[in-house]
């Protein structure tokens, strides 16, 4: 490829509202160009990128036994009321009408149409295991799309779906997808992590996300250091801290504490740690049969702890969801305003539970429903009965873990998940199959998710200097550019460049000559901008002495080397990269 045949069109600044480095170095590289909020046109050099990612997701879900397909991007809502989430999905699915008036979405995922195939389409045990995938654009009506691809409206993914016979093999094709997705990752040349996750909205009983592991992420990782034990922090399992529950060697003392809603003030006024608090967190579950009748409840934290509302979410009681008490919910229930309660004197019947660290605390701090007040020297037992016992919290770096030494937190960006889903939608949608004994059962699923177009995004937050983007050689859109310094003077350069780009393709190089009539500080800025992981540079100066220079984006500095030496160092170096 020539660069004048081609279009690059990189730029000195990036757009005002790129806020994260992917979006900024994606636009200024010329990959992308925003059309609307969260939707982009890849442009040449970004489709490149695109397409190399999908050429690796592609080869190896059919060495792993997938068999491709393409499903629509429209969706007729009939599907969507059949499985229950036309009305549960919520606001992020694009409802649409056609002419006729009928109610069609745009897919945000395929659960409904797959399963509608499978039970059209898969009539015997004969016929399973199966697997479908596809490569397809989604769209996800974002409530504030941002961050460019990282999370925008339409994007390109990848989604699989295996059909079994029973659990035992759906969770071997599980784990067959997990290890296609280990493999895909190690060949986008990117650090990550797979780690056990919430399901989520999905559904199922089993869950990893893959993570690229970047300061910039969403999302907090949860790993043992010296163990392959990891897990997103709304899953991560907290313990308690404290062994065993001291002796309540304190007195119970209704304790003045103006102007101090929160713990920390409250610490600080009294002279304590604030691991010696507790915080309450009022939450209310409705009764679908009577509204105005929510039950509330009474969560208990220590101070220096965070609600993990992932897990509170699975506790006994809050299967059909919950929500933050209302100011006149907590005014009933405990006759104070927020800052100052407690599981002490309430007006009302409140169910409290407690997290595990908490429930093994002895003379603590808590709110004494009334405002200004806390209780100090707060025992279990002496002064309010024994709680319900819950892992209510987010780990926290430091933490012990289950399977020895202490846990760690870092930073990833999930571009992967693959879930167990069981009999979710085959039930929903009544996709059965023919088992040995002539009846009907029901199929069990697993779904596989890639985010296409957010791993290019994920593969720039992690690589990348003040220059610009530093690609893996696997997914970069050239692995290699020829810049010839003086292409338009010197007819020894233009040889000399043009002879070592032949021989570069003749090898399988993916290979830019950059024939471009620019000085030479814009042509290395583009390519150290754009990411090229190898750079050859060609001239006169150089040629005199029979050398040209060779320079991986990661070098600081270039190696100088013979003409006759460039292709076979030029190779080494694209292997070692």
């Amino acid at each position: 490829m020539h660069a004048s045949k081609y279009h690059i069109n990189t730029l000195k600044e990036a757009p005002a509202e790129a806020e994260v480095k992917s979006h900024q170095l994606m636009t200024r590289a010329g990959m992308i160009r925003k059309a609307a909020g969260g939707i982009y046109t890849y442009m040449p050099l970004g489709l490149r990128i695109l397409r190399k990612i999908e050429n690796i997701v592609r080869e190896e879900m059919d060495k792993a036994g997938a068999i491709e397909l393409l499903m629509p991007v429209v969706q007729p809502a009939e599907l969507w009321v059949e499985s229950g989430r036309w009305e549960q999905y919520g606001a992020e699915l694009l409802r649409i009408k056609d002419r006729h008036q009928r109610d069609f979405v745009l897919q945000p995922t395929s659960e409904e149409v797959i399963t509608d195939i499978a039970r059209n389409e898969i009539h015997s045990w004969r016929q399973l295991p199966l697997n479908f995938y596809h490569i397809q654009t989604k769209f996800r009506d974002e409530r504030r799309p941002r961050f460019g691809l990282m999370r925008g409206r339409e994007f390109t993914m990848k989604d699989a779906y295996s059909f079994d016979r029973d659990e035992a093999s759906a969770q071997s094709s599980y784990d067959a997808m997990y290890d296609a997705y280990m493999r895909i990752f190690t060949r986008l040349g990117l650090t990550f992590r797979a780690v056990a996750a919430d399901t989520g909205s999905i559904g199922g009983s089993r869950s990893h996300e893959f993570q690229v592991i970047a300061d910039t992420g969403e999302d907090l990782i949860v790993y043992n250091p010296d163990t392959q034990y990891a897990a997103n922090i709304e899953l991560a399992e907290a313990a308690c801290l404290i062994p065993q529950r001291g002796a309540a060697t304190d007195a119970l003392n209704k304790t003045s504490t103006p102007d101090a809603p929160k713990c920390e003030l409250v610490a600080q006024q009294l002279g304590k740690p604030l691991s010696d608090t507790v915080k309450s967190i009022v939450l209310a579950t409705d009764n679908p049969d009577d509204p105005a009748q929510a039950t509330i409840w009474l969560l208990l934290l220590r101070g220096d702890h965070d609600l993990n509302e992932v897990k509170t979410s699975k506790l006994e009681g809050f299967e059909n969801g919950y929500r933050f008490a209302t100011e006149a919910e907590i005014l009933d229930s405990f006759g104070c305003v927020p800052g100052y309660l407690g599981p002490i004197n309430t007006i009302k019947p409140v169910t409290i539970i407690a997290d595990r660290t908490v429930a093994n605390m002895s003379n603590f701090i808590c709110g004494a429903n009334t405002e200004g007040f806390h209780y100090t020297g707060v025992n279990w037992g002496r002064d309010l009965p024994e709680a319900k016992v819950a892992d209510l919290r987010n780990v926290v770096a430091g933490d012990p873990a289950n399977d020895g030494g202490q846990l760690a937190i870092q930073r990833g960006i999930e571009v992967g998940h693959v879930f167990f889903l069981g009999d979710k939608y085959s039930k929903a949608l009544n996709a059965t199959f023919l088992e040995t004994d002539g009846k009907p059962a029901l199929l069990q699923m697993g779904c596989y998710g890639i985010g296409i177009s957010r791993i290019a995004a994920a593969a720039i937050e992690q690589c990348h200097d003040e220059k610009g983007i530093i690609w893996p050689k696997s997914i970069a859109p050239f692995e290699l550019v020829i810049c010839p310094m003086g292409w338009h003077k010197s007819e020894t350069v233009r040889n000399t460049a043009e002879t070592l780009y032949q021989e570069l393709k003749a090898q399988g190089v993916e290979v830019m000559l950059d024939d471009r009539d620019v000085r030479p500080g814009i042509m290395f800025a583009d390519w150290e901008l754009i990411g090229v992981p190898l750079r050859i540079t060609i001239g006169d100066r150089g040629l005199k002495d029979g050398i040209v220079e060779i320079q991986a984006r990661r070098q600081e500095a270039a190696d100088k080397v013979a003409v006759a030496d460039a292709l076979q160092h030029a190779l080494n170096l694209l292997n070692s990269l």
